[in-house]
């Protein structure tokens, strides 16, 4: 199943994805959370016969939320790929630890909605990266229960403002700007996926391949980022961890490419989806 949050013109829905449409389950399931516990659980059965009779809306005529709009947590993993340790100017040598940073939700959009290049730097870098989202409450998870609490794999696109993120050694500036990032379209359940370990990641900047790599090749693979997030936090349904980004990274080009206004970016993980966002300049606001 694809689980889906998208906004009509009736409201927010949540629902699972069918062809081009979305069969709007919220009467029985308000939120994504509820949704992604049932379509996971013992209840998948249920879930399963309201599809045939939900209300449909379609997915052209929608704007894309975030899978999760607001989740209570969302972990990003730094330097995850040795092509990317290679490429970096501040991580000379694999990590001890999985290097751990969060966002903010209002750093996200969803599929198709305009990622905003802030006015304060055009340095607007591209993370293309494989998401995990959580299906069940865990705490201090071993190597065998790990992978037993991801309810699915999303598409995530850890967009970064690369001077800000360089102004301390801590990451947290550059990557909360709002709506910089984006998640979806979807999340595709983890029953979809044969294999975890074998997923393909694709980032193309304007049609052209900027980042390609495999879960494969991850230094602290799925369940490595699992048991050590777990280990310091609770880990909740609707949590979602982006596991890391590969080698090609704008900054690190000759000659550097950013995001800029026009621009497209798209994340592709195979078996799970394609995201794409378009990228303009922040629209003005009034400053208090």
């Amino acid at each position: 199943m694809q689980i889906a949050t998208v906004r009509t013109e009736a409201g927010i829905v949540s629902g699972i994805v069918d062809g081009d449409e979305l069969a709007d389950l919220t009467s029985t399931h308000p939120d994504a959370v509820s949704l992604l516990d049932a379509a996971t659980g013992p209840d998948r059965g249920d879930v399963e016969s309201l599809i045939a009779r939900a209300p449909r809306v379609a997915l052209d005529e929608v704007e894309f939320l975030p899978p999760v709009p607001q989740p209570r947590r969302i972990l990003c993993v730094g330097t995850n790929y040795a092509d990317h340790v290679a490429e970096s100017d501040r991580v000379t040598e694999r990590p001890d630890h999985p290097l751990i940073f969060s966002r903010y939700p209002s750093s996200l959009v969803g599929h198709g909605e305009a990622l905003h290049r802030p006015p304060e730097s055009t340095s607007f870098d591209y993370e293309g990266e494989v998401a995990i989202v959580i299906g069940r409450t865990t705490r201090r998870a071993t190597r065998e229960t790990a992978l037993d609490a991801v309810a699915g794999y999303s598409c995530f696109m850890d967009g970064t403002i690369r001077d800000w993120q360089r102004h301390t050694s801590q990451f947290l500036p550059g990557k909360t700007f709002e709506r910089t990032g984006s998640w979806g379209p979807w999340i595709t359940t983890a029953d979809e996926i044969d294999d975890p370990t074998a997923l393909t990641l694709r980032t193309e900047l304007d049609g052209e391949q900027m980042q390609a790599a495999t879960t494969a090749q991850l230094i602290f693979d799925l369940v490595d980022i699992i048991t050590y997030c777990s280990t310091f936090t609770t880990l909740e349904p609707g949590d979602v961890i982006a596991t890391g980004t590969p080698g090609g990274v704008g900054y690190a080009r000759d000659p550097q490419r950013w995001l800029t206004p026009g621009s497209e970016i798209s994340v592709e993980v195979s078996g799970v989806g394609r995201l794409s966002n378009p990228i303009i300049d922040e629209p003005a606001t009034e400053t208090t």
